[in-house]
């Protein structure tokens, strides 16, 4: 049971509570996620599994795509609208803010930014999440991080609501575009909904509801992504007999040991990035950079 299951993830339950009913639907202890989302949001969480677990770095770097709603009209503490719904708490009032308004301020939002994370966050300080250092009234800034938003897409502009449609990089956080855009607006702002609908080359049209792969039980393994088909962008080399036994014991791979380079006609031309390894009959053995004098070194072994 090796692959990526792509769950839409519903509302209210985290991230880790996802990963820990799909480990009992399926019966398998070997399951991560690529990218945490916030119990608030829904969509694309991918879980690897099984020999997967292995690519989670690789798999949670890529750029991400939301939907997003921002409430304006206040700020909240955890710079979204949970706490505010729990508590049964209206909307604050609409203000006074144009169409114009609000496009003119996320023109600050769009390309490279230094971003900064919630208060209530994942992101550690001395070790320790951020969000568990506020609920116990200590200090916790997480310091702020370069980001880079590729798109930025206004939508409806009603009744305090702004829509918007983000791509981004990974560990962007839209909570904190929310904050920052009702701070640049000048009226407070927080969010009140977020829908993720691509992770990397995970789409939600190949996302299944968590509620379905719960009932499927096991029956839900035959919904993974397969290994091999993992991680396309990276360039590929299929070895010999003699190449697959070295890359198996992550041995470099020299030019000898490589079969048919299937992207680059030259074989183990340096690299810039990380590469893929095949064996002849098709199966992923391991994740390789380069090496010395020319060589492919494989970093993460997958057989």
């Amino acid at each position: 049971m090796d692959g990526v299951l792509i769950v839409d993830k519903p509302s209210g339950p985290t991230s880790h509570d996802v990963v820990a009913r799909v480990r009992r639907a399926l019966g398998t202890r070997r399951i991560g996620h690529t990218g945490t989302l916030d119990p608030l949001a829904t969509g694309v969480l991918p879980l690897v599994i099984g020999k997967a677990t292995r690519l989670a770095s690789l798999l949670s770097s890529t750029d991400k795509t939301y939907n997003a709603s921002v409430r304006l009209g206040c700020a909240t503490e955890a710079y979204d609208a949970a706490e505010r719904q729990a508590a049964g708490m209206p909307p604050p009032p609409a203000p006074d803010v144009s169409r114009e308004d609000v496009e003119r301020a996320l023109d600050e939002f769009r390309g490279e930014y230094l971003q900064t994370p919630p208060r209530y966050s994942a992101k550690k300080i001395g070790g320790i999440a951020a969000h568990r250092l506020a609920r116990r009234n200590l200090p916790a800034q997480p310091a702020p991080v370069r980001v880079s938003v590729s798109e930025l897409i206004l939508g409806d502009v009603r009744d305090g609501l702004v829509g918007l449609t983000v791509t981004a990089s990974a560990g962007f956080y839209v909570r904190s575009l929310a904050h920052e855009l009702g701070a640049r607006l000048g009226c407070g702002g927080h969010l009140e909904a977020l829908r993720r609908t691509r992770a990397g080359g995970f789409g939600i049209a190949a996302a299944t509801p968590l509620d379905v792969v719960e009932a499927e039980a096991a029956g839900a393994a035959a919904r993974l992504l397969p290994m091999h088909t993992l991680l396309p962008e990276l360039d590929a080399y299929v070895l010999t007999d003699a190449g697959a036994r070295r890359a198996s014991h992550g041995n470099d791979i020299n030019r000898e040991d490589v079969a048919l380079p299937e992207t680059d006609p030259a074989p183990l031309t340096r690299p810039a990035g990380p590469v893929r390894l095949f064996d002849g009959a098709g199966r992923l053995l391991a994740i390789a950079r380069a090496g010395a004098e020319g060589a492919l070194r494989p970093t993460v072994v997958l057989v």
